[in-house]
């Protein structure tokens, strides 16, 4: 009897109605006696799903003690920017020793409760540490806590997490960025030396500009996503967020490099530069291209404020021009927000066709798993949120269920042909970047074009709170995650005592330019 137990099939198999209603959903008919044959070769298939449901599955291992925390009072949560506090302990020594940092609330920590900016997710506690946690805590890091992202990381303003919304330390009233706006806004505070973002669309970059701290989207595939809640696996990058540029490339320095084939994205045989060693704040020789496109519909003092950051590098020894490539923006589309109207770029439309297909396929269809590929899998966190979409879907986001809505429908209507095409879109796409980067090393362009937006009021309509969680995205931020391109947002200075970003872009593999054209600058505007 307990072997019989033992041995129960992990899956049913499926009665012959069960077959035939499946069947009919593609349009397929079948006779009784051909049913019974799939049905008899499907219950063969099914051994093998017991088989694995019986298996121990080999996780990443824990490396060091701690214990759950708590989640924080509202005392002690100012900007509600605390998903979760802890107190875990790397090694005695290392380059990250003394420092603290937050973590994004889609990054499992084993032991600690995750919610992903979910409640569909409310009890879900991992059992393994993502890779960049391992390696914060091997070089000597102490890990304060959880920080809150936005609802499944799908929103770039920071008003859709089920915990209530982040508020900007500059003015509560504003947005502090999204997804990653509780990272953001404890390290402007000084509550964390530092923090990990994610970023598929600008979620690094866009809490980073309206917090006025260095945010790095780093080379895609550079630091390993191991273990990450996944949107969409060709935008997925995960990344440090500081307040200064050394910070910001001493977490670079341990979290980069191969991670023995659990992300199969990553290049393997790279070795990654000491990119903290390469800060001299020298840009002699460096071609700097202000980039006209990404100006385009911007705001004059966020403009002006961006140029002249721009044109101070030359103090540091860089040259500065301007540079076209229409490519970046010269799509026909007007959408409105907030009453202005602004062109939708190709490289966005590339993107979006990208993330809001993937989020859909990868965040609700796969319930995160992001399948197709080498490496390790988050079994669990899959698990949770699959059964938990089965019975509490309505408790999604208003983001989330236009993605539903809109994934769902598209893949009635086309499947994912537009999907394809529009990556087959984006290696042109990165090509063009690739040529212009020939002729210049960096790019500069504002991060945002505009300056941190209103939070939605209460009993805002769904086109409301819809157009100010995407109000981001006509920024200039989701190309560089379609195509892989470093990214850097750093302060360029204040508008109406508010945050404005100077993004600074570079080649693939070439984050140490990046880092270095950010702190050449950064010296210079804090002389002032």
């Amino acid at each position: 009897m307990a072997d019989n137990l033992f041995n129960a099939p992990a899956i049913q198999t499926p009665s012959i109605d069960k077959l035939r209603r499946l069947g009919e959903k593609f349009g397929i008919e079948m006779t009784e006696d051909e049913l019974r044959d799939q049905q008899k070769h499907i219950k063969n298939s099914l051994k093998s799903y017991t088989f694995i449901n019986q298996s121990p599955e080999p996780l990443p291992p824990i490396k060091y003690a701690r214990t759950p925390g708590y989640q924080p009072a509202k005392d002690e949560n100012k900007f509600n920017a605390w998903a979760w506090k802890t107190d875990i302990q790397g090694a005695s020594d290392g380059k990250l020793k003394g420092k603290t940092f937050a973590i994004k609330d889609n990054i499992p920590v084993a032991g600690v409760p995750m919610r992903n900016g979910t409640n569909l997710m409310r009890g879900y506690i991992p059992e393994f540490d993502a890779t960049v946690i391992t390696r914060i805590l091997d070089a000597g890091g102490c890990i304060k806590g959880k920080s809150v992202c936005e609802n499944m990381c799908n929103s770039g303003s920071s008003f859709t997490s089920d915990s209530g919304p982040v508020l900007n330390p500059f003015d509560p009233q504003r947005s502090a960025g999204g997804s990653s706006s509780g990272s953001a806004v404890l390290v402007k505070t000084g509550e964390v030396d530092m923090a990990l973002g994610a970023d598929q669309g600008g979620s690094i970059r866009f809490p980073s500009c309206c917090n006025g701290i260095v945010g790095l989207k780093p080379t895609w595939s550079l630091v390993p996503y191991t273990g990450i809640c996944t949107q969409e696996c060709s935008l997925d990058h995960v990344g440090p967020m500081a307040r200064t540029v050394f910070d910001c490339a001493m977490l670079l320095e341990v979290l980069a490099g191969y991670d023995d084939g659990l992300d199969s994205r990553q290049l393997k045989g790279y070795s990654p530069p000491m990119y903290s060693e390469m800060l001299t704040g020298d840009l002699s020789g460096v071609k700097i291209g202000i980039l006209k496109e990404g100006f385009v519909e911007c705001d004059a003092n966020v403009e002006s404020l961006v140029r002249k950051a721009a044109h101070s590098l030359t103090a540091a020894g860089a040259s500065v021009e301007e540079v076209s490539m229409p490519q970046h923006l010269d799509g026909q589309l007007m959408v409105t927000i907030q009453h202005l109207y602004i062109n939708i770029s190709t490289g966005i439309h590339t993107w979006a066709a990208i993330c809001l297909e993937g989020a859909y396929k990868n965040g609700i269809a796969e319930a995160g798993c992001g399948s197709g590929s080498k490496g390790f899998y988050p079994t669990s966190a899959v698990s949770a949120l699959r059964k938990s979409l089965l019975t509490n879907s309505n408790d999604l986001s208003v983001c989330m269920k236009n993605v539903v809505l809109l994934g769902e429908y598209i893949k009635e209507t086309n499947g994912l042909e537009f999907y394809c095409k529009a990556q087959n879109m984006c290696r042109i796409l990165t090509q063009q970047y690739d040529n212009l980067l020939r002729t210049v090393d960096i790019l500069v362009m504002p991060t945002i074009k505009f300056v941190a937006p209103l939070l939605p009021k209460q009993g805002a309509t769904v086109d409301e709170l819809l157009c100010s969680a995407m109000l981001c995205i006509v920024s200039n931020t989701g190309q560089f995650d379609a195509t892989g391109h470093p990214a850097l947002t750093i302060n360029a200075g204040l508008h109406q005592d508010l945050p404005v970003g100077m993004m600074i872009v570079g080649r693939h593999y070439d984050d140490g330019l990046v880092l270095n054209t950010a702190h050449a600058f950064e010296k210079i505007r804090d002389k002032k």
